[in-house]
């Protein structure tokens, strides 16, 4: 089983509004992060921080409207194929957003790990062009990645990062093994993310995608 974590904590300074709840298309971003990584994960962490109460509130109330439109069959069926009876959402706060994404991924990591997944995926919702083919491309390789293992001692322990790249530019979702999420729940020393991936990935890999969404992130109105 794979857990997402879209991380949705920030002050949104630059966009001027909660950039959670900023659009693309018809859905705001959060929307469409969390149905993009039920591409491939049974459930979603969504990890809020400034206006928490206010950006859940709104989401749900978008959520009761997309449920009404019939509109996610398709994930249900994705769901399905990875063998997941029910998709979910799980909130959780942040108080420490104003210390960064950082401290934001490893609260959502934490949550994700208590859910008992073989890996996680992490998710700016300030990338919302990412294409699904990309999240499920990403869980396909990592999941053949984690098979490949000669037995479940060394599953369990394997220490390895998937980062998709475009054109050369690595972006996002990362994909991380259980063991690596647990490993960077538990840094509080790294500067960031990527130097936590850094200091405890045993293994990176990348996977090379025609996904330039995956190296946008949308700061202000109009990016």
């Amino acid at each position: 089983m794979m857990v997402g974590v879209l991380l949705a904590a920030g002050a949104s300074t630059r966009m001027g509004r909660p950039k959670a709840l900023a659009k693309i298309g018809p859905e705001s971003f959060i929307a469409h992060g969390i149905r993009n990584l039920w591409c491939a994960c049974d459930t979603v962490v969504v990890v809020l921080g400034k206006d928490a109460a206010a950006i859940r509130r709104r989401t749900e109330e978008e959520f009761v409207r997309l449920v009404g439109t019939g509109c996610f069959d398709e994930e249900l069926h994705a769901a399905h194929r990875h063998k997941a009876q029910k998709l979910e959402v799980h909130f959780v706060v942040n108080r420490a957003w104003r210390k960064g994404m950082y401290s934001s991924a490893r609260a959502g990591l934490a949550k994700a790990l208590r859910f008992g997944p073989e890996a996680v995926m992490v998710l700016p919702v300030d990338h919302p062009a990412v294409k699904p083919a990309t999240v499920h491309s990403l869980a396909t390789v990592m999941a053949q990645a984690l098979r490949a293992s000669r037995t479940s001692k060394v599953r369990v322990g394997f220490s390895y990062a998937l980062v998709p790249r475009f054109r050369g530019r690595r972006g996002h979702p990362l994909a991380l093994s259980a063991a690596l999420a647990r490993a960077v729940a538990k840094d509080a020393a790294a500067r960031d993310l990527s130097d936590a991936v850094r200091r405890s990935a045993r293994l990176v890999g990348y996977l090379d995608v025609r996904d330039a969404g995956i190296t946008r992130n949308v700061n202000r109105p109009g990016d």
